[in-house]
């Protein structure tokens, strides 16, 4: 018997959400490509290519939901993003899914100095938020022509237990904290940055699944409405730590030199405007769901464990 949820991506997102989906009492089969992954009793991994559109099909027959947190490497982007949204896609459509989007906030392109909203105009100014907006112009057609109904979360960078090296605020920061080392961040650390903490990505994953009157709809996934600055947030995290530490900036020149050997870096060079004036996301909306984001202190203190075990 096919579970209710199908999860595309075992990644920390994709564990986020079977978790707050388990909680709920709800039956979860998640799917990745090697069909291994940590997972509590209960919940199946499948392994398989995601690119085969007979294989999403297969695995995704009689789901209630789909989620698609698949995300292929940042240097892959524009040539493998589409086709694996695609056949995902081409799955709930044709099994009569409910397809759940895992989004980000590329396709807004620079906040100018204004919160961002669901209602923010789109304007992306780089490749992977143009990449981005053409992903999310596919679903709201699919949708438009009755072919699938869909909705969609979108989250800030996000932080928080199993973050790993794909999160500002993840590997490169908090064992250094731990260790009472200094940190280097991109961007200017005194600007105000709205982060979205893990597992609070996967409960608004699975409220929207769960609340029929959010299909249909953007929602940006919660955030603590009273951003902060990333300094403060690591300063709050060397003082939760015990230690002590600066903060410092790693120059764009530099990532540029960096990049020039590391094509995942030479990607990021491009987003770094996220952390160059103040991105404040405002999730408002969601709170109507019932559902409010983690105090960033409270986020810390719990990534800040995790990181310990």
């Amino acid at each position: 018997m096919t579970p209710e949820h199908v999860i595309f991506g075992t990644g920390p997102v994709g564990r986020a959400t079977m978790h707050a989906l388990v909680n709920r009492g709800q039956s979860v089969r998640m799917v990745n490509r090697s069909g291994r992954a940590s997972v509590p009793d209960g919940v199946e991994v499948v392994g398989g290519d995601a690119m085969n559109h007979e294989f999403t099909r297969s695995v995704s027959v009689g789901a209630a939901a789909v989620y698609q947190i698949l995300n292929p490497p940042y240097y892959l982007w524009a040539q493998d993003f589409p086709a694996l949204q695609a056949s995902v896609l081409a799955a709930a459509a044709t099994n009569g899914a409910l397809f759940v989007n895992m989004d980000n906030l590329y396709s807004y392109g620079r906040p100018d100095d204004e919160p961002l909203t669901e209602l923010t105009p789109e304007n992306p100014h780089t490749r992977k938020g143009e990449v981005r907006k053409r992903m999310a112009d596919t679903l709201w057609r699919a949708r438009a022509e009755g072919r699938v109904r869909v909705v969609s979360g979108r989250a800030s960078d996000y932080f928080g237990p199993g973050g790993g090296e794909s999160s500002p605020l993840g590997d490169r920061v908090f064992p250094r904290v731990l260790e009472g080392k200094n940190v280097s961040v991109i961007g200017d650390p005194d600007r105000l940055h709205s982060y979205t903490f893990i597992p609070d990505i996967g409960e608004g994953l699975a409220t929207l699944a769960l609340t029929p009157e959010a299909e249909g709809e953007v929602w940006h996934l919660p955030n603590d409405p009273h951003p902060q600055s990333t300094r403060r947030m690591i300063e709050t995290a060397y003082r939760l730590a015990g230690t002590t530490g600066k903060v410092g900036s790693i120059p764009k020149v530099a990532l540029r030199m960096l990049g020039l050997a590391n094509r995942t870096i030479r990607e990021v060079v491009e987003m770094t405007y996220e952390f160059e004036e103040d991105f404040v996301v405002d999730s408002t909306k969601i709170t109507r769901l019932g559902i409010t984001a983690t105090p960033i202190d409270e986020a810390i203190e719990k990534t800040l464990a995790s990181y310990r075990r």
